[in-house]
């Protein structure tokens, strides 16, 4: 799964330049040049998604970026949103995943929340539990 979301910048009247995401209207956030409003684009979209995630709802899916710039949330960010995902393609909620891996609750809890620093190794887990693997390239 790709967490690649196209962002549009937007030139403001006060000299800052907004960042929104079409496909997650609740990303909004600015900057004082393109440089800074693409760097706080990553918080702004992880922070959205994360309520997402939080309130039981279907990830937005990206559009396709046709020539825009995107924006993804970090990578141990995206690989829990892809479990999350993968949760809900397949109806598991996290009890079930908790007795899959023989974690308790809480842990489950961890490992969703993005703002949490979950170790890869637990990451690898949850995603072999889900018939799933872990990819990571450097680009």
């Amino acid at each position: 799964m790709h967490f690649a979301y196209p962002v549009e910048l937007i030139k403001d009247d006060n000299k800052t330049v907004r960042a929104i995401f079409p496909d997650v209207p609740e990303a909004i956030t600015f900057g004082d040049d393109e440089d800074e409003a693409l760097l706080r684009a990553c918080d702004a979209l992880e922070t959205a998604l994360a309520m997402y995630v939080d309130e039981k709802q279907e990830l937005p899916r990206p559009s396709p970026a046709k020539g825009r710039r995107t924006v993804s949330p970090g990578p141990i960010e995206c690989a829990k949103l892809g479990i999350y995902q993968s949760m809900r393609d397949n109806s598991v909620r996290k009890t079930d995943l908790a007795r899959r891996l023989g974690w308790h609750l809480p842990q489950i809890d961890r490992l969703l929340d993005l703002g949490h620093s979950s170790q890869i190794a637990q990451i690898e887990q949850a995603a072999a539990a889900m018939g799933k693997h872990l990819i990571m390239s450097i680009e």
